[in-house]
């Protein structure tokens, strides 16, 4: 007990430490940092999803979307600036307080999915994986085209000039720059701060959950949904909380990206982030805390890293622009899950195996 406090402790103190470090070498690698930890807050909600309740979701960005668009529109001028309703309502535009916009995007995520869980409730395998595409494409499309007749979203020109978190009761502005002990504080130093606090709340809660009864059914609907079902657990019920639970964790994120980048367009939300994020469910270690957070810090940092290596190193100027960076970057990235995936089928850091019959006893052969 007294090991587990020590290394609790000192992960604590090198987190604290980690962007005040790495803010000396530029706030390029504070904000790769930043964009990490989004990816985990979104990977430790699709666990809840593929991890613990097994059922596969290739659309879960949508719910990074709803989070993402919803603070966009509480907290730019778009609304105020497109309908004269709205701003004789709101003279001084739309700047939606924290207390308000986290639980607001929980909420709406958490109901985007339960509509998406209800039709889907009789669909396993390959056929849940389709329609739950074709819902993360859906939003995607709606998002680019709802700029006419009445434009709600902007359409592929996206959402600009989104206000940045504030906590006026503490002096708390994460848009701009802050000191601390007579240290300059950067605004992406402070995002991390608040970043890693909900990464901490999320843990805590995936932690309770998969050792709750409604963890434990999720994992029985999982293994055998039938037997499950013999079992008197009531499998609609607990598949659409699993929908609704992993897709509050992608709306809170979706808040956060948007407050973070001040932005946000159509193209952040495409299929290629949903595969991506599911390839970090699985590469960690599938319905495993530590695993997810560990594939999902590595498959957000690696890109970034390999971005940096490629523009230090001028792969364009070196080879008269025959290998293009970005795909450099991406064929990397495939031969590295490949080969890890052969060599650790069940992820890079797996959950304990429990309930195989322990070894039998060899009896020793008399002379």
């Amino acid at each position: 007990m007294k090991n587990k406090l020590v290394v609790f402790l000192i992960a604590a103190v090198a987190l604290l430490v980690l962007p005040l470090v790495a803010q000396a070498a530029g706030n390029f690698w504070v904000r790769m940092i930043d964009f990490a930890l989004l990816y985990v807050l979104l990977a430790l909600g699709l666990n809840i999803v593929v991890g613990y309740a097994g059922l596969l979701d290739l659309g879960y960005v949508a719910f990074y979307a709803v989070g993402a668009y919803m603070f966009g529109l509480l907290a730019s001028p778009h609304l105020t600036d497109t309908f004269p309703a709205i701003k004789a309502i709101f003279p001084n535009g739309l700047h939606s307080p924290v207390w308000l916009v986290i639980p607001l995007g929980a909420l709406l995520a958490g109901m985007a999915g339960v509509i998406l869980g209800a039709p889907t409730l009789k669909l396993r395998g390959d056929y849940l994986a389709i329609v739950t595409l074709g819902f993360g494409e859906i939003i995607r499309v709606f998002m680019n085209n709802l700029d006419r007749p009445l434009n709600i979203t902007n359409g592929p020109k996206g959402l600009q000039q989104i206000d940045s978190i504030k906590v006026p009761a503490l002096g708390l502005d994460f848009g701009r720059p802050g000191e601390l002990f007579g240290m300059e504080i950067s605004s992406v130093t402070k995002y991390y701060y608040l970043f890693l606090a909900l990464v901490v709340i999320s843990v805590i809660i995936c932690y309770r959950l998969e050792r709750s009864r409604i963890g434990r059914a999720w994992m029985a609907i999982r293994e055998d949904e039938i037997a499950a079902k013999a079992m008197g657990i009531n499998t609609r019920n607990l598949k659409l909380l699993a929908f609704g639970m992993g897709a509050t964790f992608g709306g809170v994120s979706g808040v956060m990206f948007a407050t973070f980048q001040n932005f946000v367009s159509p193209e952040s939300f495409s299929l290629q982030e949903s595969v991506m994020i599911v390839a970090m469910v699985v590469l960690g270690g599938i319905g495993h805390i530590p695993g997810v957070v560990l594939g999902a810090v590595l498959l957000a940092v690696l890109p970034e890293a390999l971005r940096w290596v490629s523009g230090e190193l001028d792969l364009q100027r070196l080879t008269d622009g025959r290998i293009d960076a970005a795909i450099l970057r991406q064929l990397l990235i495939a031969l590295a899950m490949i080969a890890i995936m052969l060599a650790r089928p069940r992820g890079l850091w797996p959950s304990p195996e429990h309930g195989k019959a322990a070894p039998a006893p060899t009896t020793p052969v008399k002379p």
